[in-house]
């Protein structure tokens, strides 16, 4: 902003919204100043970087307020979760996934966790073929965005719904 921008020549937009063109730094300053206004670099990234005449406490304040109205309008992605034994039963598990695909369908992304109690860690292919199964039965529909990974005495992974992707980048 004013006497703090670094950049040689500039790209200058008026206080009217009109473009003035390609200005030196010198040039710049002297017609914000004649207009009684702030030179506020707005694209610093571009070649040569975009500044703009504008008033900087009002500018600041619709930037900000901007902001803050986008903020509330995202809505942060949860990450829910399902925890199973490894000795679920089909009805169970069927009901678990019922669940679990009402939170991928409200976008959400499911982390399932398998629980290997006692002797159950000696036979660890148990749950593989189990978190298999459950990817399986889903098919296409969802996404593994983490796969099955064994932590202690829990195999857990996360799936999202492919349609969310379309929706939350």
């Amino acid at each position: 902003m004013n006497q703090a921008i670094r950049a040689s020549n500039l790209r200058v937009i008026g206080d009217n919204g009109q473009q003035l063109g390609v200005l030196t730094r010198a040039e710049a300053l002297e017609a914000a100043e004649s207009a009684g206004l702030d030179i506020v670099v707005v694209s610093p990234e571009a070649n040569p970087p975009v500044a703009k005449i504008v008033d900087w406490g009002k500018y600041n304040y619709q930037r900000t307020k901007l902001l803050k109205k986008n903020r509330a309008k995202s809505k942060p992605l949860e990450l829910k979760q399902m925890r199973l034994g490894l000795k679920i039963s089909s009805h169970d598990l069927d009901v678990k996934m019922t669940k679990v695909r009402n939170f991928l369908e409200a976008g959400h992304k499911v982390k399932i966790t398998l629980i290997y109690r006692g002797r159950e860690l000696a036979h660890k292919e148990v749950g593989d073929k189990l978190a298999s199964r459950i990817i399986e039965d889903f098919g296409d529909t969802v996404v593994v965005d983490q796969a099955p990974v064994f932590a202690g005495r829990q195999l857990s992974f996360v799936v999202r719904s492919k349609s969310a992707k379309a929706k939350n980048p």
